[in-house]
């Protein structure tokens, strides 16, 4: 199976309060295992269905993650009511809450991979904190992504209200992410002081020709209004 550009993901969990649920401690290895089992079932759906054909082999090599370690994810996967195993037969998995209409966003698929891997984790050892939080970055930016500017503004407050990651712990959060290749910082104008920057945030391998150096000034983007990928036409 060839991957799409982007596959779309259901925003229900992030905004019900799931995404808070990926705590670090007991489970932490498995919580985030679990997301990144999550992001290589996104790519591997079928945009009709909300299904992925993806064996157990796949999903290792795409996350770089053992079988026992995936056997772990699945679990808490299917627990936390994110996916339903085995919908269409042996090596299926649905993703639930999915509509292909409405209340989605959309997550980079083809752009991530080499090789049948995911380069951006290929690195993750799951012992650290960060790594979970950057995981837990990676939906919200996904999930508030403005489709005309191609960032997610989002304050650090408003980043832990909604994803409980508290805000000592961002900045390590987004570093993994950049280092790694997977979302890129912008630094805009702030709109509450005419001296101070804000950041929005980019998922690489995103609509790559759309960006600040692209689209021109922070005022030609339109900054500050929210357009969804619902009924996205690019």
């Amino acid at each position: 199976m060839k991957l799409p550009q982007f596959t779309k993901m259901p925003i229900a969990w992030i905004n019900d309060g799931r995404l808070k649920r990926f705590r670090w401690g007991d489970e932490g290895s498995d919580n985030l295992a679990a997301l990144m089992t999550y992001l290589a079932i996104l790519n591997h759906m079928e945009p009709d269905t909300g299904v992925a054909h993806v064996t157990y082999d796949q999903l290792t090599t795409a996350t770089s993650i053992s079988r026992q370690k995936l056997s772990s994810a699945l679990k808490l996967l299917q627990r936390r009511e994110m996916i339903v195993p085995k919908p269409e037969g042996r090596s299926s998995i649905g993703v639930r809450d999915y509509n292909p209409t409405q209340h989605w966003a959309k997550v980079p698929a083809r752009g991530l991979y080499r090789g049948g891997e995911i380069l951006g984790l290929s690195e993750f050892r799951l012992r650290r904190r960060a790594e979970l939080d950057a995981m837990k970055l990676y939906f919200l930016f996904a999930a508030r992504r403005n489709r005309d500017t191609n960032m997610a503004q989002i304050s650090y407050g408003k980043i832990e209200e909604t994803s409980g990651i508290k805000e000592n712990y961002i900045k390590n959060a987004l570093t993994v992410l950049g280092a790694n290749g997977l979302v890129h910082v912008e630094r805009l104008q702030s709109t509450q002081s005419e001296l101070g920057i804000s950041n929005a945030y980019r998922l690489c391998h995103l609509h790559t020709r759309m960006h600040m150096g692209t689209a021109g000034r922070q005022d030609d983007f339109g900054l500050g209004s929210v357009t969804h990928d619902f009924d996205d036409p690019y």
